[in-house]
C-alpha cells in the first residue's frame, strides 16, 4: 500500500463532503454518532492528540496517526485532525490503513489508543 492510494481516498472523501476538519468539528461528528474514523497528523501536539484519543476511546471510534503533512497534502486543509463520516469512505480508508499497518508492522492491538500508519 502506498501513500498515493490513501491520499486519493482522502481527497475523494473531502470532495464528497464526508470529512470534518479540526478538533471542534470532529468532536461534534463523534458526539452525533456519525464518525466512522479519525485521523491525526503525525505532527499533532501532545495535548490535542491526548484529547482526540480520549474522545475516540469513549466513543469507540478508531483513530490512526498518519505521517506529518499527509492530511494537508491529501485534502488541501491545514488541520491536524480529520474525522471521516460513517460509510463507504471510512470503510475504504480504514481498510487501506489496516493493510498498510500489517505490512509495515504498525500497531494493531486494542491496548494502544491510536494506530500508526507508516
Amino acid at each position: 500500500m502506498n501513500e498515493q492510494k490513501l491520499k486519493g481516498a482522502l481527497g475523494l472523501a473531502t470532495r464528497a463532503r464526508q470529512v470534518s476538519t479540526g478538533m471542534d468539528a470532529c468532536r461534534i461528528l463523534i458526539r452525533s454518532g456519525t464518525c466512522g474514523l479519525m485521523l491525526l497528523d503525525g505532527g499533532t501536539g501532545p495535548n490535542t492528540r491526548r484529547k482526540a484519543e480520549d474522545l475516540c476511546r469513549r466513543s469507540e471510534t478508531p483513530v490512526w496517526v498518519v505521517p506529518a503533512g499527509l492530511i494537508e497534502e491529501a485534502t488541501g486543509k491545514s488541520n491536524m485532525v480529520l474525522g471521516i463520516r460513517n460509510g463507504s469512505f471510512s470503510e475504504r480508508i480504514a481498510g487501506l490503513l489496516q493493510e498498510a499497518g500489517s505490512e509495515s508492522g504498525g500497531r494493531q492491538d486494542e491496548q494502544e489508543p491510536s494506530k500508526q500508519f507508516e
